[in-house]
This record gives C-alpha cells, sequence and structure tokens, in this order.
C-alpha cells in the first residue's frame, strides 16, 4: 500500500501586508499501524523537529521563515503591495510504513516539525540555518547536520550523529543491544549520556579538547604502531591521539570524535 500526499499548490495561501508566518498541519497514515517504521527527511535549509507520541500516524506541520529579506512587508513595485504567498512546497510519500518528506523550495528556509509513533527509526538531513532535535524516539537514529546542532533526549534504540559546525549532545533512556555507534563533530562538543548499565568499547578523539567521562572505564595503553612497506623499503612508528577502553567488560564499538571540542561521555 502506498500514500502520497503532496502539499504544493494547497499549502499557497495568500496574505498582504503581514509579516506573520504560515503554518500548515497534515498527516500521513501508515500502512501497518502499530508497527515499527522509518521516517525520512534531506532537506537544504531549515530546522528539523522529531517527537514521539502515543499515536498511529505521521503529523507535520511547516512553516517557513524569512529568507534573506524575500518576504518584507515593504516590498511593493509601483506603488503596489505584493501579495505574498508561502514558499512551502512539500511532498510526503508513504509505503510500507516508511515515511519520505521532501521539501521542493530548495531556496526557503523551511522548518520542519513531525510527530511519530515512540518506536519509529529516523534519517534526518538539513544542511543550512537550522538544528536537529529528536525527542522520546525509539529506533535506529541517523542524524546529520552541517551548520547546526544535534539533540536527542530521551531516545531509545542506536544512534549516529555527525554535525560539521556544533554541538551534538544525545540522552539515552535505553540502547539496543550489540548495536555500534557513532558521534562526531568538526567544530563542536560531544555531550553524550548513556544508562548505567552501558557495555561498549569506546574509542575516543578530540585534537583539540578533553575527554571527560564518569563511567569506571578500563582505559587501554597507547603503544606505538609499526608500519611498514616492502616495495619502497619504509618503517612507520606513530601514536595515535585516539583513546581506547572498555566500559562495564566491554561491549558495541562507541566511537567520538571531534577536532575542535570537548567529548563527555555521561552515565545516567
Amino acid at each position: 500500500m502506498k500514500n502520497i500526499i503532496i502539499l504544493g499548490i494547497a499549502l499557497v495561501v495568500g496574505f498582504v501586508g503581514t509579516a506573520q508566518k504560515s503554518v500548515e498541519l497534515f498527516s500521513v497514515p501508515l500502512s501497518k499501524p502499530g508497527n515499527t517504521g522509518k521516517l525520512i527527511i534531506e532537506q537544504i535549509s531549515g530546522s528539523i523537529t522529531v517527537s514521539g507520541y502515543d499515536g498511529k500516524e505521521i503529523i507535520v506541520k511547516a512553516s517557513f521563515g524569512n529568507n534573506k529579506g524575500h518576504y518584507k512587508d515593504e516590498d511593493t513595485r509601483d506603488g503596489l503591495k505584493r501579495i505574498k504567498s508561502t514558499p512551502l512546497k512539500i511532498q510526503a510519500e508513504e509505503k510500507d510504513n516508511v515515511v519520505q518528506i521532501v521539501n521542493e523550495r530548495f531556496n526557503a528556509v523551511t522548518n520542519i516539525e513531525v510527530k511519530v509513533p515512540y518506536n519509529f527509526s529516523l534519517k534526518l538531513g538539513t544542511i543550512n540555518e537550522g538544528n536537529i532535535q529528536v525527542d522520546n524516539v525509539n529506533g535506529d537514529l541517523e542524524i546529520s547536520n552541517v551548520n547546526g546542532e544535534i539533540t536527542m533526549n530521551d531516545v531509545g534504540g542506536s544512534a549516529s550523529a555527525d554535525t560539521v559546525n556544533g554541538d551534538v549532545k544525545v540522552t539515552f533512556k535505553s540502547i539496543s543491544n550489540n548495536a555500534n555507534m557513532a558521534f562526531s563533530s568538526l567544530n563542536g562538543d560531544l555531550d553524550i549520556t548513556f544508562p548505567n548499565s552501558l557495555k561498549a568499547n569506546v574509542k575516543a578523539k578530540s585534537d583539540m579538547g578533553d575527554i571527560f567521562t564518569d563511567f569506571d572505564m578500563v582505559v587501554a595503553d597507547q603503544k606505538p604502531q609499526v608500519e611498514t612497506d616492502n616495495s619502497s623499503n619504509t618503517y612507520k612508528v606513530k601514536i595515535e591521539q585516539w583513546v581506547q577502553g572498555k566500559i562495564n567488560g566491554g561491549g558495541p564499538e562507541m566511537i567520538f570524535k571531534t577536532f575542535n571540542g570537548d567529548i563527555l561521555i555521561r552515565s545516567k
């Protein structure tokens, strides 16, 4: 079963002489209500907020921002006021409980807010002028940003989160067994809170910052690594900056990497 909802012309709401942002609300039914599913959103500009709720459909709210001064009240021509309309043009497609939301207006800042059932996997990405926030969702969470922060509160399952310019802050209420995870930023802190029952093999690196934890982590000795190349008769010895250790005896691999920021691994 496949449900397609296209919101383009339907979202064009004319208005004159107001700076108020236009907000539209719509829902996407699931072909297998009550089962787990996946939400996919990847856009160019704007924030993405996803929260879990006790429901069986996807509820979407979208609003636009004043993008680079384009929607100002004083916009006139020959003494006439411009009749403004929302730049929202969003397509939502559902198949087998996989919902993909596509923002077709690449030149407009669009802030998308979505409610999903609690047990739902996510693949979210944005590039400019927005942060990503996830609240109270349990599933496989794949989150990517470029110029913004990533925040996840009271999530469960497994996660990978990466951004270039921004902090990554995650609080887990539960984690999947044997799930590898990775968290990275170029310019930002990594602040990750796990249940105190976490079992993990930790691999962490910060070039310009420090690493902190309140877990009783057994840190491995940093031994020199030897590399040889017989074809060029070279012998290389190096010591990596990676800190490696085990929490509660070890388990799945947890990778933390930032260039300009601190790494905080917390016990809940």
